[in-house]
């Protein structure tokens, strides 16, 4: 049954609904867990730090996908919330197709033109060539990267963010395997990697293809006759911007990391860094997927002027985003030495490096459980602009600008403090945000 949106959210349904989408995004988050883990203990770390310098493009070319997934799960269920169903099954179908068809033109602009990017990323001899390969093996698949990235907030609209978790579970196992045959079994290296996660990306951006093509599916949406509207393309994608500006800070981020951990460092901060970055994208992905999960209630419940139920649900929201940040940051701390032996391929130079970094980055996760909700609050009230204003100062402004600025002052540590110090400021202008502009959005009383 798709889930009733009409009724009120106790703590523990609000938890029990949120899990499986919470589930899916970590899940989605594995396949490149899963291909470094296999490539630094198999191939070595100049092979990780390689797709560590080429995968930040892959995840700035796959971001449109989760900008229209956001920015669409709001429009339709918003529309639904308002007694729309045929404008909200027509955008559906609209976006889903838009998302496919920008894939394919992004997958052959990204082969095209990716020896330029590895080498401006400074991938050089070896380190080119390797991550080279990783990154045109990985355009095969960007388009069904996409859909199924726009369908992490799209099945929660749709009422079934369970059936999006079994999806990402199969698609997650699928590279698993085929990470274990082609890297550790056969020796492919990089490519295995790539080609592991590739077709597991076929699989999960093809099967919900495949669902919603199904008339008689049991969720709130279906694949319909459309008409091209280019308002609802951009009101999507101007409503979900701030995700994807959120995302691509994040992989820019990403990029000057690696600059400037290979000129202070070497390969080895690049390697220490993706252990670090991979560490992020696990525990950002419990935040993004409470956060995709919750957003169609708190845009029902706009669109119904439900105004009990939206307060309801953001002091709910905030107390669960705090519960978690906490963990993240326990377990991180007290777990740095075990997650460093797992990706550091039995190298003790580079296993201590990443352990006395994780320690450190681990402190961020306290609050940046904050910042993500906040931008996903916004989006999911229609305010495009506010949530895209949250992403963007908190990674690309504030990111960005701290560990350019941080390493100046404070060595190669202001790097590993750059990402701590720019979550603590990013949380406190978002609870600004939300204090400030709650009275509007009845968020809190005047």
């Amino acid at each position: 049954m798709a889930t009733d949106m009409t009724k009120h959210f106790t703590l523990f349904e609000l938890l029990k609904l949120s899990v499986p989408c919470m589930a899916t995004t970590l899940f989605a988050s594995v396949y490149a867990v899963v291909d470094g883990l296999f490539v630094v203990n198999c191939s070595g770390k100049e092979a990780f730090a390689a797709i560590n310098i080429v995968m930040p493009v892959i995840l700035i070319l796959g971001s449109a996908g989760f900008m229209i997934g956001a920015g669409g799960s709001a429009l339709v269920s918003h529309a639904q919330g308002a007694g729309k169903t045929k404008f909200a099954l027509e955008s559906f179908t609209l976006l889903t197709v838009f998302t496919f068809l920008l894939g394919v033109l992004c997958a052959a602009l990204g082969y095209l033109f990716m020896p330029s990017i590895a080498y401006a990323l400074g991938a050089r001899d070896n380190l080119y060539e390797m991550a080279l390969v990783y990154g045109r093996i990985s355009m095969s698949s960007l388009a069904f990267y996409m859909v199924q990235y726009a369908f992490q907030p799209l099945f929660s609209a749709a009422g079934k963010p369970g059936y999006g978790f079994l999806v990402t579970l199969v698609a997650g196992l699928s590279n698993i395997v085929l990470d274990a045959v082609f890297v550790a079994m056969l020796n492919w290296g990089v490519a295995g990697a790539a080609w592991a996660t590739a077709i597991s990306e076929f699989v999960g951006g093809g099967i919900p293809l495949v669902y919603f093509m199904r008339k008689h599916n049991s969720s709130h949406f279906r694949f319909t006759r459309f008409s091209l509207r280019m308002s609802t393309i951009a009101k999507a994608c101007s409503n979900g911007s701030s995700e994807m500006i959120s995302l691509v800070s994040v992989s820019l981020a990403g990029m000057l990391y690696n600059i400037q951990l290979l000129s202070y460092i070497g390969a080895d901060g690049v390697a220490a860094y993706g252990t670090l970055l991979y560490v992020g994208w696990l525990f950002s992905a419990l935040f993004s997927g409470f956060a995709i999960a919750s957003s169609p209630l708190m845009s029902f419940a706009h669109g119904s002027a439900n105004l009990v139920e939206k307060q309801s649900l953001l002091k709910k929201s905030l107390l669960i985003m705090a519960v978690l940040g906490i963990l993240m940051t326990l377990i991180a701390y007290f777990g740095s030495y075990y997650i460093s032996c797992a990706f550091s391929g039995g190298d003790s130079a580079l296993q201590t490096l990443t352990e006395f970094a994780l320690r450190i980055y681990a402190f961020s996760f306290l609050v940046m459980g904050i910042s993500i909700y906040g931008s996903s609050l916004f989006t999911s009230l229609g305010n495009g602009l506010v949530s895209a204003i949250i992403s963007l100062v908190r990674t690309l402004v504030l990111g960005c600008g701290a560990v350019l600025l941080l390493p100046v002052f404070l060595g190669v540590n202001g790097i590993w403090l750059s990402c701590v110090v720019s979550e603590i400021i990013s949380a406190l202008f978002v609870a600004v945000l939300i204090y400030a502009l709650g009275p509007q959005y009845q968020l809190r009383s005047a």
